[in-house]
């Protein structure tokens, strides 16, 4: 399945629009790598433990968006926008883009 944030795929032409279709996944960091998190802010420097838990938040949204599209008989998802939010010491991630068929 193509996935992409642009409105159209090179070299194919849509054939149907499916319908508007979403992932999210909203997903806890664990206590010690929060206060390790904190003191890496302190001192300086990525937060490793953040950027893995965001970086699996974005993998899980974007499957379950794929998921909808195949459900309503796509074969790639155009226009996708991918969203951050952090909810009471949650990460937040939606995708959401339309379902098409390309012909």
């Amino acid at each position: 399945m193509i996935v992409t944030t642009t409105p159209s795929v090179e070299g194919y032409q849509i054939a149907e629009y499916k319908g508007i279709v979403a992932g999210e996944a909203i997903l806890g960091a664990n206590v010690f790598r929060d206060l390790f998190a904190g003191i890496t802010d302190i001192i300086g420097g990525r937060s490793g433990a953040y950027e893995k838990e965001l970086g699996r938040a974005r993998e899980v949204a974007l499957a379950e968006l794929e998921e909808r599209a195949i459900g309503l008989g796509a074969n790639a998802v155009v226009g996708v926008d991918l969203d951050y939010e952090v909810i009471n010491n949650m990460l937040m991630v939606s995708a959401s883009g339309t379902a098409v068929m390309l012909g």
